[in-house]
């Protein structure tokens, strides 16, 4: 686990509720467990405050960081996404993005990172489409400094022609393939710490930080274009379950270790 990723996690996951800050010490004593060294969590913040998604703050305890405003956006929607919040109705319309501009083969690529991330696919060259409306799309296309054209269409014959803009196939083995080895791997690492809430930490860190790879994959299609067998669904049970299961100890761990500051 790279100290950088693990940082978006600690901002995303367990510091909304604590002002979305903590101080140096705190996050490198947080972060211990999972085997991320104090110089790998200050290289990684320093990197995170020269990216614009940290920002230095006075805290009682010494100097800390707090998420940006630009940050908080991205965790919240992120969060969402995480703990399927989002919910609602498809309305059966696509929305698809026309990029205008010819780009270059770094700006592609970022932008490409973008947009999966956000959940859409490349129907075809610089057309990109997604079921949902995405509220950070147009905070993207100004940091990427790229214009484009949005229109919700809802001709497509059949209406279900855009997924094959996704690879379904290879997302749903993906979700067997985490189904079936989760358990164990969060079984080992409640047994790697004698401490019963620092086991707690470990384990619903890791399986957070797992799961929280699937936004990068899944675009969180709408129900009723999802087969009845789709693996999503008894993944993201198990997920929520564990993720519920582990919480309490978690939050003690992570109480006592900032508290300390």
């Amino acid at each position: 686990m790279h100290a950088r990723s693990a940082l978006f996690d600690v901002y995303g996951d367990l510091l909304p509720g604590r002002d979305n800050r903590a101080c140096v010490a705190g996050l490198v004593r947080l972060l211990e467990p999972l085997g991320i060294s104090a110089p790998a969590v200050r290289t990684a913040i320093s990197r995170m405050v020269a990216q614009g998604w940290l920002e230095p703050v006075s805290l009682p305890g010494g100097r800390g960081y707090a998420a940006t405003a630009q940050a908080v956006r991205r965790l919240d929607q992120a969060a969402s996404r995480v703990y399927r919040r989002q919910g609602g109705e498809w309305d059966g319309r696509w929305q698809l993005l026309v990029l205008e501009a010819a780009m270059g083969r770094a700006l592609r690529s970022r932008v490409q990172r973008e947009l999966v991330y956000l959940g859409y696919a490349e129907l075809r060259p610089a057309v990109w489409v997604s079921p949902f409306a995405r509220p950070e799309l147009a905070e993207v296309l100004q940091r990427c400094d790229i214009t484009a054209v949005v229109a919700a269409v809802d001709d497509f014959d059949p209406p279900s022609a855009p997924l094959a803009a996704w690879d379904l196939a290879g997302l749903g083995a993906a979700y067997e393939s985490w189904l079936a080895q989760v358990a164990d791997q969060v079984a080992e690492h409640l047994a790697a710490h004698e401490d019963p809430d620092e086991a707690a930490f470990a384990a619903r860190f890791h399986l957070v930080h797992e799961w929280r790879k699937f936004l990068f994959a899944d675009p969180g299609l709408p129900e009723s274009l999802l087969p009845p067998d789709w693996p999503g669904r008894g993944a993201s049970a198990y997920f929520a379950e564990e993720a519920a299961r582990l919480r309490t100890a978690a939050d003690r761990f992570v109480t006592r270790t900032l508290a300390r500051d």
